[in-house]
């Protein structure tokens, strides 16, 4: 991820301008560098599902990647999540107004070291203080292949999911199971 610097503060209005995926954080337009095919397909993966349980409960909004979610926060305007679920209000062509109660990262090769691990705990930090009720780190490269994170812990997750195990979203998502080794069909 890189931020686009400059000397006035970018705000929301400049986001809407920018032809990438981006957010909006400490005043700053972060670009966020396409992603590789396994962590985008497994992105499409868990939309998927999400989609599916949203036609069958006919509750909130199955979100894939790219879409932007303003928040007000001190150090933070917008979220882009690789997949969400969300239960505001339609915002139609515009960015969705408010945190999505689910949202997953999907690591990228470049997402891994100390400084990305501080920049995911930050990013956790933020979605928690938006609203966001549960927060999916799936990790491709290690045996704790999805870290769920609840209850406002950025630090510690709730549960871990690995290969043969069934994941959830709760309370976030009620209902809504995800099979692990769907990511590697």
């Amino acid at each position: 991820m890189r931020s686009v610097t400059g000397t006035a503060e970018a705000a929301v209005e400049d986001l809407y301008q920018v032809r990438a995926k981006a957010e909006l954080v400490n005043g700053q337009l972060r670009i966020m560098e396409p992603t590789g095919l396994w962590p985008g397909r497994v992105a499409g993966l868990i939309y998927a599902s999400l989609l599916a349980h949203q036609r069958r409960t006919r509750s909130g909004y199955a979100i894939p990647d790219n879409v932007g979610f303003l928040v007000d926060l001190p150090n933070r305007k917008s979220f882009s999540p690789d997949a969400a679920y969300f239960t505001g209000e339609d915002s139609r062509m515009k960015f969705a107004h408010g945190a999505p109660i689910f949202a997953v990262e999907v690591r990228s090769e470049n997402d891994y070291g100390p400084q990305a691990e501080l920049e995911m705990q930050q990013k956790r930090d933020d979605y928690f203080a938006a609203g966001t009720q549960v927060i999916w780190d799936v990790d491709l490269k290690t045996d704790a292949i999805i870290r769920v994170f609840r209850d406002g812990d950025s630090n510690q997750p709730a549960a871990i999911y690995r290969r043969g195990e069934i994941a959830d979203a709760e309370p976030a998502v009620s209902g809504w199971r995800f099979a692990v080794n769907e990511l590697f069909d």
